[in-house]
């Protein structure tokens, strides 16, 4: 990463890095003609118009150029630009001057351009609707404006500003820190290091350390995150100047997964064009020897060729995903990427933390004991001399502790007596945290090291305990006896931490974490954080959704298996994050799948354990809203956050809920499940109706002694019907369906295609029988043999016209009988739109013979009455594709 940082970034831009990192705050500060009171609104707008707005951009991002390219350089595009280039050659430039013909040519680039169009402006929407939902979950930073604390969009941030960090901020643009307290910050997203560094205001770069300028200790870069402390900085570069936004293009956090979906559209692709490649040769051969034509078999044989071609594919894909974020918004869910819908859709694991998701998110002081479980005001004092004076992000704990503490003590006295002297922030290995105090009435000065944590970590570091005012030796029997409390305490449902203490620990400005060591254990402090009346409800419909919900917890086994209990959980078998060490990968791969309630975990178990689950072969998804949960999210196939959660949550995530609550992400599901479905159900329907032409028209080349259909006629044939596709995103999908997580995998679709690709071909082959044998023979009269050339003009133009209607209405009922596995029209019926959409396009199609368009499009004039004949055709085709749906699903779960 440091050495493309030095590729990437400007001599320029490294110099002004270096220099402030060298100089004195005043001097930056002048420097930047600001002061440590922050920029006035005018001065803010005069630099952003000198150096920019605070926002990055790539080459993948979304310009409208951008967008038309990709609208219309698509693999189907490109087959049909092709197809289109070979008859401009066969119908045009390589015939006589009174041959000449541009409508098949015209009709190519037509669909070319309504399917590039229309796609262009999904694309347009879709960006548009992210950019409007993001709005309303936009991450912002707390800035000097004016002489007061603002909080602002962070793209509003201008060099010159200066900005309050805290624990759990982003930061915003490039800083030099002004003032800092124990402020920790991870740079994982610049130099792939996870270990939080401390950053020092007052500390500048050591001699000869010029190369190593990601790691100066007076120096925050935009993109890095506030572990714990705080801080003040001032901002000397935004947006594109900044070392994250030089190395945008190769770390950008905003990169969009590649879901399991996204490749089975690229498979659904290759596999078409694939058979485009090998049908298209196979149907010009056999016109070309059953017919002796090649002219006309080479533009049939092109025309099939576009007939196989689904171009309205990424259209479908991408109104499914507009409309499907456009819904879920409306139900208090934001999609940040458009892809992770599906992805949504078909997970069929949530991993959570319980806090919050399925507790009440309020923690209330239930007890402050001392050892022997009385009620100790001192205790409470201890514990709120540690949660005041801590600088890291004030957590639950710490607001109930602060909140009980201020109606039960005299707090002003408290903060009168001590005065903070320094702290040792939390982190999530020790799971513990430290303040040292100085007493300045009591004891002539005495420094006191105060320490919270997890019972288990206190232990370990403690030597002494505190029992009715005597220091005695904490021995296996008394460490033995202390840990039935906590267990008691925690089989109740409370959540337990634990506190110590040192005096005087080491001199001043040198504490560290060596310094948690010979601690004295004095009392417990002691939590409630019920469960929510809905979590219950709302656990019991993912349930029936399919979806095992696994609680990843960095608490204790009793608590978290009391929770459990209460919320419907299985809590036979629970784990730690000590349980999965020195395991070989089929030992891991059998716990993550039995277990359901993982304990003590830090955020690489969490992430460790999503991965698992994902090679095992599910699709995950992962709900968190604190600094440890950033990891697991960007492991997790779909990550989910809410709209309260900390900056870097928020950032990682996939989808926000904008409210904390398993019911809003349930209904969500249902939506991404909608989607998905709709999705494949026009994939697995066109491919299957692609299919069982391919059929129709080798059959009907074999012994046909004319083309089956004219080139022109087959274009036209092919744009009803994509048309009348682009209405299926707004069809609905059955319960039954929406109750399920569907893994998209392509290893079933050349079943569903023998299977109902036949069908329609079989009535396909029966129409021809008619229409050769009876129909037009009838009408014309006289076999086909038997018949003068001006008859048999007339032969084959009603044969093209009786093929043409059959074939369209069967297309469009074939959406009808495969959407869903119950019959059609009477146990299932699709939405008014795609009712509209399907039997307008049929009726249009059945109308064009009889209109001025006929002559042009080579179609003769069919009686009426044929329309009889079709109607029954209609009638036997949905019987029998209810009568395949139902052999199909007898070894198949689901048919869309």
């Amino acid at each position: 990463m440091l050495k493309k940082a030095n590729e990437s970034a400007t001599n320029q831009d490294l110099e002004l890095v270096k220099s402030i990192a060298k100089e004195s705050r005043t001097e930056t500060l002048a420097r930047l003609h600001t002061s440590s009171d922050g920029l006035t609104s005018e001065q803010a707008v005069r630099n952003r118009e000198e150096y920019g707005a605070n926002t990055i951009t790539s080459n993948k991002h979304n310009s409208k150029l951008h967008f038309l390219t990709e609208a219309f350089i698509t693999p189907f595009s490109l087959v049909l630009i092709v197809l289109a280039f070979l008859s401009l050659c066969t119908d045009y430039i390589f015939v006589p001057a009174g041959e000449k013909d541009l409508t098949t040519v015209i009709i190519m680039l037509t669909m070319v351009f309504i399917s590039g169009i229309t796609n262009f402006i999904q694309n347009i929407r879709s960006s548009n609707a992210v950019d409007s939902l993001l709005k309303m979950v936009s991450i912002t930073t707390d800035i000097i404006r004016d002489g007061k604390d603002q909080e602002i969009d962070t793209s509003e941030v201008v060099v010159g500003d200066v900005i309050r960090l805290a624990a759990g901020d982003m930061v915003p643009a490039d800083m030099r820190l002004l003032t800092s307290k124990d402020l920790f910050c991870s740079s994982s997203s610049l130099n792939g290091e996870s270990n939080p560094v401390e950053k020092i205001a007052t500390k500048k770069p050591k001699i000869g350390a010029d190369r190593d300028y990601l790691d100066y200790p007076n120096i925050l870069y935009e993109g890095t995150t506030i572990v714990s402390g705080s801080g003040l900085g001032v901002v000397f570069a935004t947006g594109e100047r900044t070392m994250f936004g030089k190395l945008a293009h190769d770390i950008s956090n905003q990169d969009v997964k590649n879901t399991a979906f996204d490749v089975g559209i690229k498979n659904v692709s290759k596999l078409l064009i694939i058979m485009t490649a090998i049908i298209a040769p196979l149907v010009f051969i056999i016109n070309g020897l059953t017919k002796g034509d090649w002219v006309n078999a080479l533009i049939f044989s092109i025309a099939t060729a576009v007939g196989l071609t689904p171009e309205m594919l990424p259209v479908i894909v991408t109104t499914n995903l507009v409309k499907g974020s456009i819904e879920m918004s409306k139900k208090g869910t934001i999609v940040k990427k458009m892809n992770s819908i599906q992805n949504f859709g078909s997970a069929d694991i949530l991993c959570t933390d319980k806090t919050g998701t399925l507790t009440q998110d309020k923690v209330v002081l239930e007890r402050h004991y001392d050892l022997n479980l009385h009620e100790n005001s001192h205790i409470l004092e201890l514990g709120y001399l540690n949660s005041y004076y801590q600088t890291g992000m004030k957590n639950l704990i710490d607001k109930a502790i602060i909140e009980a503490a201020g109606d039960e003590l005299d707090i002003n006295e408290i903060q009168r007596d001590y005065n903070k002297i320094d702290e040792i922030p939390f982190d999530f290995s020790r799971r513990r945290m430290s303040v040292v105090v100085e007493n300045s009435d009591l004891e002539h000065g005495e420094h006191l090291l105060v320490t919270k944590g997890a019972s288990e970590e206190m232990m370990a570091v403690a030597t002494k305990i505190e029992v009715d005012g005597q220091i005695l030796p904490l021995t296996p029997e008394r460490k033995q006896k202390v840990m039935e409390k906590v267990n008691e305490m925690n089989s109740d449902g409370l959540r337990v931490i634990m506190l110590g203490y040192k005096r005087n620990p080491a001199p001043v400005g040198e504490f560290s974490v060596k310094d948690e060591e010979d601690l004295i254990l004095c009392g417990f402090l002691a939590f409630l954080d019920p469960p929510k009346e809905s979590a219950k409800a709302a656990l019991a419909k993912l349930k029936e959704d399919g979806i095992t919900v696994k609680i990843l917890t960095g608490d204790n086994e009793a608590v978290t298996r009391t929770i459990g209990l209460q919320v419907g959980l299985n809590v036979d078998t629970v784990y730690s994050g000590a349980d999965l060490e020195g395991k070989k990968p089929d030992e891991l791969a059998k716990m993550v799948e039995e277990c359901n309630i993982f304990v003590k975990l830090s955020p690489e178990d969490k992430t460790k354990i999503i991965n698992l689950l994902k090679q095992n072969g599910h699709t995950v998804g992962y709900m968190g809203d604190g600094i440890n949960d950033a990891p697991a999210m960007k492991a997790a196939d779909v990550s989910i956050s809410v709209d309260t959660a900390v900056d870097i949550a928020k950032e990682s995530a996939d989808i926000i809920l904008l409210h904390k609550d398993m019911n809003v992400l349930e209904t969500g599901v249902r939506i991404g499940r909608k989607v998905f479905g709709n999705t494949t159900k026009y994939i697995k329907i066109t491919l299957s109706s692609n299919f069982g032409n391919i059929l129709s028209i080798l059959v009907a080349s074999s012994f046909l002694p004319f083309l089956p259909m004219l080139p022109l006629q087959l274009l036209v044939l092919d744009l009803l019907y994509g048309t009348s596709c682009l209405s299926l995103p707004f069809d609905e999908m059955s319960d039954d369906y929406l109750k399920e997580p569907r893994i998209w995998s392509t290893k079933k679709l050349p079943k569903f295609m023998f299977y109902f690709g036949p069908t329609s071909s079989v009535f396909d082959i029966l129409t021809f029988g008619l229409l050769y044998f009876i129909i037009c023979p009838y009408l014309v009269g006289g076999s086909f043999n038997a018949i003068s050339p001006s008859q048999k003009i007339a032969f084959i133009a009603l044969f093209h016209t009786g093929w043409f209607i059959e074939s369209l209405w069967t297309q469009e009922m074939v959406i009808h009988a495969l959407r869903d596995r119950c019959l059609p029209f009477i146990k299932q019926h699709a939405t008014t739109t795609v009712v509209l959409s399907t039997f307008g396009a049929g009726i249009i199609g059945t109308l064009i013979p009889f209109s001025s368009l006929a002559g042009k499009l080579g179609f003769g004039k069919m009686p009426l009455s044929f329309m009889w004949i079709i109607l029954g055709i209609l009638i036997l085709y949905i019987l029998l594709t209810t009568l395949v749906k139902h052999f199909y699903l007898k070894d198949e779960k689901f048919l869309i």
